[in-house]
């Protein structure tokens, strides 16, 4: 049974005129693709990254934020994914909706308008309440460091 919908606020900005909306490919999708709300095309070189306006703003629920993350299948196929994966969209953030791409293939990936470029996951937020302490308790892994459990 699927969970119940969170209403989420999407404002269309003026470059997003005519674009879909964040929406779910499938039933079982646990994201939503964006699209690109480039002007003209953009093309990124191998190596580069360059940040593509959705065009929308978004007003996420306090008590959530919204994940920007990589479309698989741009990964595999064009070495094209984002920068800081996953980005965050805080619940107090309501400028427009952007995403770092960076192209780690070997060839120019071209961005058009209304390409789907990456995928946004609402998810709910704990905040912690940081405290110092004298010690922490022992762990097996304890202060093993980087790379300490092993392959």
């Amino acid at each position: 049974m699927p969970n119940e919908a969170i209403r989420v606020g999407i404002r269309r900005l003026p470059e997003g005129e005519g674009l879909a909306l964040p929406a779910y490919m499938t039933e079982g999708a646990a994201g939503a693709d964006l699209c690109a709300a480039v002007a003209t095309e953009v093309t990124l070189l191998p190596g580069a990254r360059a940040l593509v306006p959705t065009g929308f703003s978004i007003a996420v629920p306090v008590g959530y934020e919204a994940q920007i993350r990589p479309r698989s299948g741009l990964a595999l196929k064009f070495g094209v994914t984002l920068m800081n994966s996953p980005g965050t969209i805080d619940a107090d953030y309501r400028g427009p909706v952007g995403v770092i791409l960076a192209n780690f293939g070997t060839e120019p990936f071209v961005v058009r308008r209304g390409d789907r470029i990456a995928q946004l996951v609402l998810a709910a937020v704990a905040r912690a309440a940081f405290a110092i302490e004298d010690d922490h308790d022992a762990t097996a892994r304890s202060a093993g460091g980087f790379g300490s459990t092993g392959l």
